[in-house]
């Protein structure tokens, strides 16, 4: 998908120009001109979790001086990219915050509908229990505007980048661009201080390492920090293959975002604005039943597999596949180090709540930054530690449990995933505590 986005404007392309000035400056020249007993903080990663990170703290904390670090040239067009991310209420509030909301190309999510696929019940259960399980959540029985929202990763990126280089413009001493710059490493130093290499070595107050993507099994981390105890990491032996549907004009999908389980693994159809879907898909990866399919024999047998109710497919896109694994640090500081987002943890999609994650991350550091007074660094993070590790752990947990539980050859499995759907179907506080989780995240 090539979804309509915001065109920059000329102060825009003005903030672009003069952010690409500042790359160039030397790191003498702005050594020079940082104000004395500021907070230095350094973000690496510019994609959604780091630039809302950047752009809030920038906007939070006015002494404060952030350079903001990604391998990506400044120049590469980052607006046209297709993949759909899905956000809850709370990640578009925050976006809101920040005026870098593209609402224009967003399409609210008012309804998610969970079914999963026969047989999954014992036949003795009673009346609809007995039929294929099914959970569905709606805006309006929660008193909210919508669940959430979707949109292409190009459509979120841009506006917060634009936001971000327009700020960067304005106060060019204290926010400071440097795309195109790879940082190799990042060594805690005496003082209360980190040192940031990237080509060339700068101090910091604070780092935060945003950047991340998707699983892999054997997996380094592109950025170096400090003697951080190993990751913990689980492969799923699963894979997502992840694209586009179309549907036929008779059951448009609206707002409704349908998610199935299968006995392979879940199937999830998330609507976009132009009426077409994002679509992930997983299945295992050693006995892959998707690999040696066409696009059109693809389409036929997501058919058979979605709940009569999901609108019928007509095509799809042609599909890219992705390794699926946990891998979540331990532990989110190291010395002055903060990771956060997909840095700190990367998760099975089932949910779809890891970007949502990293932006409650980013937030809450910022928060903490502001309400220390004192400007202890080490204290907020401290905090930042245990005030993250109930919405953190819970998520990871969750996620890690239900795709897990597609790999269990255990007699039962499904039968017990599927009474725990209907049970929070028939159950409204239950079913409403889990919308409020997915929405907010643990507060």
């Amino acid at each position: 998908m090539n979804p309509s986005t915001p065109t920059p404007d000329e102060p825009a392309a003005s903030a672009a120009a003069d952010a690409g000035a500042a790359e160039r400056e030397p790191a003498a020249a702005a050594g020079a001109a940082r104000t004395a007993g500021s907070l230095r903080i350094a973000v690496i990663g510019a994609g959604p979790v780091g630039l809302a990170l950047a752009l809030h703290a920038a906007g939070t904390l006015p002494h404060a001086e952030v350079t903001l670090f990604d391998a990506r040239p400044l120049d590469r067009d980052v607006a046209g990219d297709p993949r759909t991310l899905a956000l809850s209420l709370g990640s578009v509030q925050l976006l809101q915050r920040l005026g870098a909301w593209a609402g224009e190309t967003a399409q609210p999510i008012l309804q998610v509908h969970v079914s999963q696929q026969a047989p999954s019940l014992a036949t003795w259960l009673p009346g609809r229990l007995a039929a294929e399980p099914e959970l569905t959540i709606g805006a309006l029985d929660e008193a909210v505007p919508m669940l959430g929202a979707v949109l292409s990763y190009g459509a979120l990126v841009a506006p917060l980048q634009r936001a971000w280089l327009e700020r960067a413009a304005a106060d060019p001493r204290r926010l400071v661009t440097r795309f195109g710059t790879p940082v190799a490493a990042i060594k805690n130093v005496a003082g209360g201080a980190v040192e940031v290499d990237a080509g060339i070595a700068d101090r910091f107050d604070l780092a935060v390492v945003a950047e991340g993507g998707v699983f892999q099994a054997e997996r380094a981390p592109s950025v170096v920090v400090g003697d951080r105890k190993p990751a913990l990491r689980r492969d799923y032996r699963q894979v997502a293959w992840v694209g586009q549907a179309t549907f036929d004009g008779a059951t448009p999908i609206g707002g409704t975002a349908y998610e199935r389980f299968t006995r392979h693994g879940p199937a999830a159809l998330l609507p976009l604005k132009d009426g077409r879907a994002g679509l992930v898909w997983c299945v295992p990866a050693d006995d892959d039943p998707v690999q040696d399919l066409g696009d059109a024999q693809r389409a036929v047998v997501l058919n058979t597999i979605f709940h009569p109710r999901t609108p019928r497919i007509a095509s799809l896109s042609p599909l890219k596949r992705f390794p699926l694994g946990l891998s979540a640090e331990r532990t989110l500081v190291d010395g002055r180090t903060v990771r956060i987002g997909n840095a700190a943890q990367t998760l099975h999609p089932v949910a779809g709540q890891g970007l949502n994650l990293g932006l409650r991350d980013a937030f809450v550091l910022v928060r903490g930054l502001a309400d220390r007074s004192d400007g202890d660094v080490g204290a907020v993070l401290a905090r930042l530690e245990w005030q993250r590790a109930p919405d953190r752990w819970a998520m990871i947990a969750t996620t890690d449990f239900l795709a897990r539980t597609f790999t269990w050859q255990l007699p039962g499995a499904a039968t017990a995933r599927g009474l725990g759907i209907a049970a929070l179907d028939a159950v409204k506080p239950l079913k409403s505590a889990l919308a409020r989780q997915m929405m907010f995240g643990s507060r």
